[in-house]
């Protein structure tokens, strides 16, 4: 069974979120926590293996309490901004969700996160080929969430698909560069891939003059 500590400083946010959870086989609910500070508390006194840990909280950020917790943490906020998107993943977050979000979104992300206990749970010293292994276990495609082609990164793969969703119009290659913070080269090679994949619609967009300007959206296929 993993244990799961819920970290929002919305009371009935956290219950929600705790539903997921309980509702979820192998998961359970080891406490909620409103603040930082019992959040710290609670992490030390439960042991969680896993906390979902929100950015907005009423003493302190998510960010600063990321590194203190000794437990693997899933960030589950609607603070939406790259820089707080990679601040996250940079102190050690393993998945990023953005609120709101569906019993489905958590339960993929959970599902995954099990799978990775798993290729990691023998003794002895570990493998190459179970490191690789629990990456991949890790970052398997989620639910409708397409994998990383050879060479790039599942995080940026992820982080560029979810922004996309969220688009209530066609974006340029250098407005989700902008979006995620990477560069806009980057960006390109990474909606290639994704377009070949099927994952995402490409359409031109023409100027009063120039070259036409690629347009992504998502594909919902």
């Amino acid at each position: 069974m993993i244990d799961v500590l819920v970290v929002d400083d919305d009371f009935r946010v956290a219950q929600v979120h705790a539903g997921f959870v309980a509702a979820l086989r192998g998961f359970s609910v080891a406490g909620l926590a409103h603040t930082a500070a019992r959040a710290r508390s609670m992490a030390a006194e439960l042991a969680p293996a896993l906390v979902l840990l929100d950015v907005y909280l009423p003493d302190a950020s998510g960010l600063t309490l990321l590194p203190e917790l000794d437990a693997d943490v899933i960030m589950a906020t609607a603070a939406a901004d790259p820089g707080v998107v990679r601040e996250a993943l940079r102190g050690g977050a393993l998945h990023y969700l953005v609120k709101p979000f569906t019993a489905a979104a958590l339960n993929a992300r959970l599902t995954a996160y099990a799978r990775y206990r798993e290729a990691l749970s023998g003794d002895g010293e570990v493998t190459q080929e179970a490191l690789d292994g629990a990456v991949r276990a890790l970052y398997a495609p989620l639910h409708g969430q397409p994998p990383a082609p050879k060479g790039q990164s599942p995080v940026t793969t992820r982080l560029i698909c979810d922004a996309l969703r969220r688009a209530d119009e066609p974006r340029s290659a250098a407005e989700i560069a902008d979006q995620v913070g990477i560069s806009r080269a980057t960006a390109q090679r990474y909606l290639a891939a994704l377009a070949q994949a099927g994952r995402v619609v490409v359409t031109l967009r023409y100027g009063a003059t120039g070259r036409p300007e690629h347009q992504y959206a998502w594909s919902p296929r």
